[in-house]
């Protein structure tokens, strides 16, 4: 940005540097969610869990998701006339296709819903039923 006197200023971020060693039972993916609560409380809890294991670093698992997406809403396809003129259309649409992924959805390698592998819920969702939580 510059001022009314025509210099330039530059603004900057702080970053704070925490020295972090990843727990010893961390594994990618949900395990964070079935520690107690005494756990998450510890002192830079977070810095250390989200620590990724570079060796499971992939781009096939993005690519899966743009995948599912594109396949499930038309918007996402290429050469559409399906699109949303609004933000807030757009974010509805990408809010409904996760819940239903996450909680109607049962998924073949886990036989299960994501949801009920993470312990989000205990049951199978029913399409109704997401559309009765979502409209209120």
């Amino acid at each position: 940005m510059s001022n009314p006197a025509g210099s330039i200023e530059t603004y900057s971020v702080a970053t704070k540097i925490v020295s972090t060693t990843p727990f010893a039972d961390q594994r990618p993916g949900t395990s964070g969610l079935r520690k107690k609560v005494s756990v998450f409380q510890t002192p830079h809890y977070v810095e250390n869990f989200v620590q990724p294991d570079k060796r499971l670093i992939s781009t096939s698992m993005i690519e899966h998701q743009n995948l599912t997406m594109r396949m499930s809403m038309r918007r996402f396809t290429r050469l559409t006339n399906a699109f949303s003129k609004k933000l807030e259309n757009l974010q509805a649409a990408l809010a409904l296709h996760f819940a239903h992924y996450n909680l109607v959805r049962v998924h073949k390698t886990l036989r299960i819903t994501p949801a009920m592998a993470a312990n989000v819920t205990d049951r199978l969702w029913s399409l109704e039923e997401l559309v009765e939580q979502t409209s209120k």
